[in-house]
């Protein structure tokens, strides 16, 4: 049966890959030990998961607005006012399954075929299967761990054509926790404006920053620079509800308008019950995000600690997210765990999983071949064992 082009030519999801093949080593009794997935591994904090219960005792069980509940869009805009100082209207607010949704919309929404999407590496795996899908196409600008992954004003510069349609922006960043400075955003912003072209702004991880780092949304450079910025967000890192599917866009008026014509033709609505568990989330203690924060900060230093402690390593410290994202081509064409020599990252990857049972993310999935991405959403436990299989993997 024919199936489209498109798709064809989609790769899947390296890090669901790579989970994937922890899991089936593990279900062969072996002992894996698992850095792949973003996903906190904190339980949904209990106040959020009571507002579930009694909204399904309510009977908010049945379809929503396509687009998500008034009182939810009320929230978001509340919250981003309150945590960020920057005022948005519930009628620009989209409330999709998730902020990989929101990107879809986003990108289906706002490009044609032949525009051009500028995306720095690296870069987050989804962010050009789905400009692809649009018919657009990803420009992917490299960044160096020397300038801690950032894009300068001046790359987006030199990167932009008259086929330019979009900025894709991750700060904090999956892959590589980087926090962009103001200075920076603020140089971007000019130009952005000084060239007029969009910015999607992927601010997932705005609630998990590490101390002497600032977070600042790219909504909050002026009018002019929020006339041309959709930010997506949503509740899954900062509350811990990957599973719950609940994201939004932030955006102005008629983009909003045009996401949710879409929206409305591809789902009935977000899921109803999961709705009224990011209002409570939103609009009830934020205590447990800033617990949760700190719970992370500390395994960042540990993490940061052991790894500049092996030799041969490097990378830049992450200051914001749940990841360290390091090279590990000094060890290339060397033996490593007591097997055969590996020649890049993914090699590398599948060595340390078959030889070590550790399970990290190949950089060749993000754009930056050379680097491995290790997720610190994990117990502490969980991450001493596995940094010390790691360095005994990289002596052997």
């Amino acid at each position: 049966m024919y199936t489209s082009s498109l798709v064809n030519q989609l790769k899947p999801s390296e890090t669901l890959a790579a989970a994937a093949k922890a899991r089936e080593l593990r279900s062969k009794g072996i002992d894996v030990l698992e850095f792949t997935v973003g996903e906190p591994d904190f339980i949904t904090p209990q106040h959020i998961r009571e507002a579930a219960k009694v909204a399904m005792d309510a009977g908010h069980t049945r379809y929503t607005a396509a687009t998500g509940i008034q009182e939810l869009k009320q929230a978001i805009c509340d919250a981003f006012l309150r945590d960020h100082g920057v005022a948005w209207k519930p009628s620009q607010v989209t409330v999709s399954n998730g902020a990989k949704h929101c990107l879809h919309n986003v990108l289906v929404a706002c490009c044609e075929p032949g525009d051009e999407v500028i995306i720095p590496t690296p870069y987050w795996v989804s962010y050009s299967a789905l400009v692809e899908l649009t018919g657009a196409k990803p420009v992917l600008v490299e960044t160096t761990e020397k300038d801690g992954f950032f894009l300068t004003a001046e790359q987006l510069r030199q990167a932009i054509t008259p086929r330019t349609r979009m900025l894709m922006l991750n700060s904090p960043s999956n892959p590589t926790g980087g926090v962009y400075p103001v200075a920076m955003l603020q140089a971007l912003a000019e130009v952005v404006v000084e060239k007029d072209i969009i910015v999607l702004s992927d601010e997932i991880y705005d609630k998990l920053i590490y101390p002497g780092h600032e977070f600042r949304t790219f909504a909050s450079f002026g009018e002019e620079v929020r006339k041309r910025t959709v930010i997506v967000n949503g509740v899954s890192k900062a509350y811990a509800m990957t599973g719950w599917r609940i994201g939004w866009t932030l955006a102005p008026e008629n983009v909003t308008a045009a996401i949710n014509k879409l929206q409305s033709q591809q789902t009935s609505n977000p899921c109803s019950v999961s709705q009224y568990a990011a209002l409570a989330a939103l609009n009830g203690p934020q205590e447990c995000v800033a617990e949760m924060c700190h719970e992370f900060a500390k395994r960042r230093d540990y993490v940061v600690a052991r790894l500049k402690a092996i030799p041969g390593l490097s990378f830049a410290e992450p200051g914001g997210a749940f990841y360290a994202f390091f090279n590990v081509s000094s060890y290339f064409g060397k033996p490593v765990g007591g097997g055969p020599a590996v020649s890049n990252a993914t090699d590398f990857c599948t060595a340390l999983l078959e030889r070590a049972h550790v399970a990290l993310v190949s950089g060749d999935a993000f754009g930056a071949p050379g680097y491995v991405r290790l997720s610190f959403a994990a117990s502490m436990e969980t991450l001493v064992r596995g940094l010390d299989a790691i360095e005994a993997f990289l002596a052997g």
